[in-house]
């Protein structure tokens, strides 16, 4: 008798707490591609998948001075990777003009968004800030502690975007950036402080 009791608690406990992290990934991971408004103008907000790598490596080119720091394979890895790793995309017309993704550290509770960029045409319409802020949401919602990402030294751009988002700078990557040797500084978001931005 106290074995089948045993065995029923514990398949109580592995449905109620031990698949939390999946209730959370499905519940708040798994969003409808929506049509959404930034600072006046539509655009189509979608989960990124394999057929928008061409063009987001086009977005990289076109940001990066003709470079993909990211390959084809790179981008393939990630976006295939539905456990750990989200990425969405913005589209104005049926044009991919920005892209975000993201590790999730389901054990550390850290979000680190590896990879953002804006169409230069589409720049300064704020299309970064919401993006950010949509992936700061998520990791609230997943009930992550902190969001974590790397910038370069020079991009005081992106510096003070960040920072305006609530990222605070916690420290330097020495030539951390392949093509130039570029220091990068770690910037965080201490979820557990910091109150919650506006999308």
């Amino acid at each position: 008798m106290m074995v089948i009791m045993w065995k029923k608690f514990k398949n109580w406990l592995n449905q109620n707490f031990d698949n939390k992290e999946d209730r959370l990934r499905d519940r708040y991971l798994d969003i409808k591609n929506h049509e959404v408004t930034i600072n006046g103008l539509d655009y189509f907000l979608a989960k990124a998948v394999i057929p928008d790598i061409p063009e987001i490596l086009g977005i990289e080119r076109a940001v990066y001075g003709g470079q993909t720091p990211w390959d084809d394979k790179a981008f393939q890895n990630e976006i295939s990777r539905k456990q750990d790793r989200f990425y969405l995309v913005l589209r104005r017309n049926d044009w991919l003009v920005a892209f975000i993704g993201c590790n999730l550290n389901f054990e550390t509770k850290d979000c680190h968004i590896s990879n953002v960029a804006v169409a230069p045409n589409f720049q300064d319409h704020g299309l970064g800030y919401f993006l950010i802020a949509k992936i700061v949401k998520k990791a609230r919602e997943l009930e992550f502690n902190k969001v974590t990402l790397e910038v370069r030294v020079s991009n005081e751009k992106a510096r003070s975007l960040y920072k305006d988002l609530g990222f605070r700078e916690a420290g330097i990557k020495k030539g951390y950036y392949n093509d130039d040797h570029e220091d990068a500084i770690d910037m965080v978001m201490d979820l557990t402080e910091e109150p919650g931005i506006e999308e």
